[in-house]
């Protein structure tokens, strides 16, 4: 039994060695490559879907290779391979790096789509996509960015490829953003801060109207109104009620 263990042991302590010195020739043999070719194996691993390990090529032909003639691609792929890999700060950083330093380029309306992209990424829980869960009560400040990263997109490029998704992207993001609005103003109601509630509904139908939140926004007004004895105001939010949604609980109260 000694003699075996240690015959493990070396055993292992060689795959170790051997696996450790493979890694180091690899890593040799890529940086004594040429940006063309790291670019290449970059772009194979791209189209089989490894982009850690594109995301790592690219971020070393940009390092070493920052005035070549493919350094504005590797960025852009760069982008693209970080935001794949989930790596939401490295894209961010590259985005804006790309457009400080190429605001003329003609993909820079590319970079700013992917930038709220990213932004919506950052906004998202898989835990919760997975197991349907609502949490439309948490921080939406990414998800404003992703609005705001998208309205400069269609404002400065109405032309761009990209616009009309940005604007479908935008509808979807002011729901979420409306939905935090009427979450808020529940928990307001839950401790009877029935200023605040009303507060929170009203600015859902300032400035989030063409959504699907207005009905419960304007409920929230009528009832919170109600509980403040501000008859004239209750009554104004309960007529809009009546003409847009008939069949709210609070009509046929």
């Amino acid at each position: 039994m000694k003699y075996w263990l240690v015959a493990v042991s070396a055993f292992a302590i060689t795959s170790l060695t051997s696996c450790s010195n493979s890694k180091d020739e690899q890593r040799e043999l890529i940086a004594n490559q040429g940006a063309n070719a790291l670019y290449k194996e970059a772009k194979q691993d791209l189209d089989v879907g490894n982009f850690t390990g594109a995301a790592q090529l690219l971020s070393s032909i940009d390092s070493r290779f920052p005035f070549g003639e493919l350094s504005h691609q590797v960025q852009l792929d760069l982008i693209y391979a970080y935001y794949k890999s989930g790596n939401t700060d490295q894209t961010l950083a590259t985005i804006d790096r790309f457009v400080r330093l190429n605001p003329n380029h003609s993909d820079v309306d590319y970079a700013m789509y992917m930038r709220g992209l990213t932004n919506m990424e950052r906004d998202s829980n898989l835990f919760q996509d997975l197991f349907n869960v609502d949490r439309s009560d948490r921080d939406p400040s990414s998800s404003r960015e992703a609005f705001e990263d998208f309205r400069r997109l269609v404002e400065q490029y109405p032309e761009s490829k990209y616009s009309d998704d940005a604007k479908q992207r935008m509808v979807s993001i002011k729901n979420r953003l409306a939905k935090y609005e009427i979450a808020v103003a529940k928990f307001y109601m839950r401790r009877q801060a029935w200023v605040a509630a009303a507060n929170r509904g009203r600015y859902v139908l300032e400035y989030y109207a063409d959504t699907t939140l207005t009905q419960p926004a304007l409920e929230i007004m009528v009832e919170s109104y109600d509980q403040l004895g501000l008859e004239e105001l209750k009554n104004n939010a309960l007529k809009t009620l009546k003409l847009n949604y008939p069949e709210s609980v609070y009509i046929r109260n």
